[in-house]
């Protein structure tokens, strides 16, 4: 996994919680904390973070997942706000991932392996999203979409789908009116 992730899931920690915890979070997971942002290091590592964060925090690790994508997106626009610029909507946004967000992250960070996402809008106006990666963070995707809404101040309902069933990396977004 690359650094970036690393860090911005050091900032979304200290940001929220100190960076005690985040000391701490390392110190648990048995990890040193040195990331590059442009280097390489191992998917354990961040599944061992999550794992203590989760432990320590007393919830889910799907919910730090969650809170993670959802909490790195403001990062993210402030960091790299020309990838944002170009759309009206986080629909937009959200179905420019395959073409645009992520081959942008590749020229930015040489050697990303970004999950792939196929898209299908359903006759009610809702977007189905299914998550291809063998990493398993659907729980970040989800997290990263309710984030992406909350940029263009939207609000959108995620219906997920049981763990080992069939539609398990499957998504149904739905844009809600104001």
């Amino acid at each position: 996994m690359k650094g970036i992730v690393f860090n911005l899931l050091e900032d979304a920690v200290c940001e929220q919680y100190g960076a005690e915890t985040w000391e701490l979070l390392l110190d648990d997971a048995g990890l040193d904390g040195v990331y590059s942002s442009l280097g390489d290091y191992p998917d354990a590592e961040i599944q061992a973070i999550v794992t203590a964060a989760a432990i320590r925090l007393n919830v889910s690790e799907s919910s730090v997942l969650h809170w993670f994508g959802e909490t790195a997106m403001p990062l993210l626009k402030t960091t790299y706000p020309e990838i944002f610029e170009p759309f009206h909507s986080s629909r937009a946004f959200v179905l420019s991932v395959n073409t645009i967000i992520h081959p942008e992250v590749m020229k930015l960070y040489s050697g990303a392996r970004c999950p792939f996402f196929k898209f299908q809008e359903l006759p009610d106006g809702a977007l189905q999203m299914t998550y291809k990666s063998s990493r398993k963070l659907l729980d970040l995707a989800h997290g990263f979409v309710m984030g992406t809404a909350a940029q263009w101040n939207e609000r959108v309902t995620i219906e997920r789908f049981p763990a080992g069933s069939a539609r398990e990396n499957d998504m149904i977004i739905r844009w809600l009116a104001d």
